[in-house]
């Protein structure tokens, strides 16, 4: 119970966090993106169980920036919320080149740190080109077809229908082992456990998505 526990109060506190912060405009709120982008990186390395189930690290902070994308969407319109997934993928890109440069700097006899660095972020190429797809668009889409009503319905359809597409294809490409022509690219997972790891992800996705809906309308409580 201990890892279920930590889960929901993680979940709880960085939702609270973004509807702090979005208090304080949006530009505040491209800024947490980059903030969560940058960890998400790092925290989908991390493996564990949650209800019985295999999980990566990242996907509290990954379920939280739809929160960031819904309230740039809800209160400042389609193309913020595209400039806020931008700021995303230019953090992603950043980070991911500069690890590049910084684990090809050949270590001195004091260091202790490559090994460790090597095994975390070796995969973080791999890991930046998978998690380049967005919900948005289909967000936008429901939309304009309720004619901006069912706000509940907009929130929580577009990221059940978008994530059960991203997430197969990003735990396949961006975390599994796998073969292809006679070539391995090594992941975090294997094969075997590859179903197990997506339905997992999948429904935690979902659960962030349920629990962040009444931080949506709350939003149109604080909202200067």
């Amino acid at each position: 119970m201990v890892n279920e526990i930590l889960f929901f109060s993680f979940a709880i506190f960085c939702l609270s966090v973004i509807l702090i912060i979005f208090r304080f405009g949006k530009l505040y709120l491209f800024i947490l993106i980059s903030i969560f982008t940058i960890m998400m990186n790092i925290f989908v390395l991390k493996q564990f169980n949650l209800f019985g189930l295999m999980l990566t690290g990242g996907n509290i902070l990954y379920g939280s920036l739809f929160l960031i994308t819904d309230l740039l969407s809800e209160h400042y319109g389609k193309k913020e919320a595209f400039r806020g997934i931008f700021i995303g993928f230019i953090t992603s890109i950043f980070f991911v080149i500069s690890l590049q440069f910084l684990l090809h700097f050949t270590p001195n006899s004091e260091d202790f740190a490559q090994e460790s660095l090597e095994i975390l972020f070796n995969l973080s190429p791999r890991i930046l080109l998978a998690s380049l797809i967005s919900y948005l668009i289909i967000f936008d889409k429901i939309k304009r077809i309720t004619n901006n009503k069912f706000l509940w319905l907009r929130n929580n359809l577009s990221t059940f229908i978008s994530q059960a597409i991203d997430t197969l294809f990003f735990t396949f490409f961006g975390l599994t082992t796998f073969t292809f022509l006679n070539w391995t690219l090594h992941g975090v997972i294997d094969t075997n456990i590859f179903w197990e790891i997506a339905l997992a992800t999948y429904l935690i996705k979902i659960i962030v998505a349920l629990i962040d809906t009444p931080f949506i309308y709350l939003s149109y409580k604080i909202k200067k």
